[in-house]
């Protein structure tokens, strides 16, 4: 993936330690130069592509939080009608276009099953527009709508499993991934490219900002994620169902959670019932 180092560019004003920077480059450097960008307004668009800058190598168009994947549907079709049946057309959003906003118009590109690759960096918020909690926000995650007090400890939700939900779309692949495993996101990335119809890609991608954590952790955050068993590697290809990471023992969650100032506050009792969660979802899996 450093073949091709300037695919995204230095020079945008991501956060230092953006682990959603990261993942910009791990895609467009992976998928090459034969690909056409439609990003979801959020944190990547806003820092990579305010006039007249861009940090984008390859062609981009910039569209709402809550349509992107139709207008992909659009871009994708047009370049068939016209013979381009090579040009890879993908779509960035975050989890707040992904998982909620533009939720509506990724499940009818699903079920028309276009041929767009689909990609969310999931850093689990809205980031951009105040650190504002989504569906991805993990349970008890402290955010500016989900704040710690001393009644409520943050959001009261788990997290919205995307990846399970996108393959009962019975699209041909959806898969999770993590910036912190690059070898993971490349292969990835690549099957999914040589696949025609539908693709969807989520990659776990810190935001340190958002998470509170110290601006050299991105790598190591995310690792722990997976580690711990709160992120999962995994992909569906045409239905089935396969682990890409098993490790033989989790770490214990309070690994991952101790390095993030939105977990601050939790209590024993919920660190707890987290751990019992991942466990179980993880004996299910």
């Amino acid at each position: 993936m450093v073949k091709n180092p300037d695919n995204f560019t230095p020079g945008h004003t991501a956060c230092a330690g953006c682990g959603c920077a990261i993942a910009m480059r791990q895609i467009v450097n992976a998928l090459g130069k034969d690909i056409i960008i439609a990003n979801a307004t959020g944190c990547m668009e806003i820092v990579s592509s305010c006039y007249p800058r861009s940090a984008w190598s390859v062609p981009y168009i910039h569209v709402l939080f809550e349509n992107v994947p139709a207008v992909a549907s659009g871009i994708v079709n047009a370049l068939r009608a016209k013979g381009n049946d090579h040009t890879t057309v993908v779509c960035i959003g975050g989890d707040g276009s992904t998982y909620d906003i533009g939720f509506g118009s990724l499940s009818g590109m699903l079920e028309r099953n276009e041929d767009v690759l689909y990609v969310c960096y999931d850093n689990e918020a809205y980031m951009n527009t105040g650190i504002q909690r989504s569906s991805s926000t993990p349970l008890h995650a402290s955010t500016t709508t989900s704040q710690a007090g001393s009644v409520v400890h943050g959001k009261t939700q788990w997290k919205k499993p995307i990846v399970e939900i996108v393959a009962a779309h019975r699209i041909p692949y959806a898969a999770s991934t993590s910036i912190s495993f690059f070898a993971d996101v490349e292969k990835k990335l690549k099957k999914a490219q040589a696949i025609r119809g539908s693709r969807f890609i989520a990659i776990h991608a810190s935001c340190d900002t958002g998470w509170r954590h110290e601006t050299d952790l991105a790598y190591d955050v995310c690792k722990l994620a997976v580690e711990t068993g709160m992120w999962k590697l995994c992909e569906y290809e045409n239905g089935e169902f396969k682990m890409n990471y098993k490790p033989a023992k989790l770490k214990p969650v309070e690994e991952y959670l101790k390095l993030q100032g939105r977990f601050k506050h939790l209590t024993k009792e919920e660190i707890e019932e987290i751990q019992k969660h991942v466990e179980e979802e993880w004996k299910k899996l």
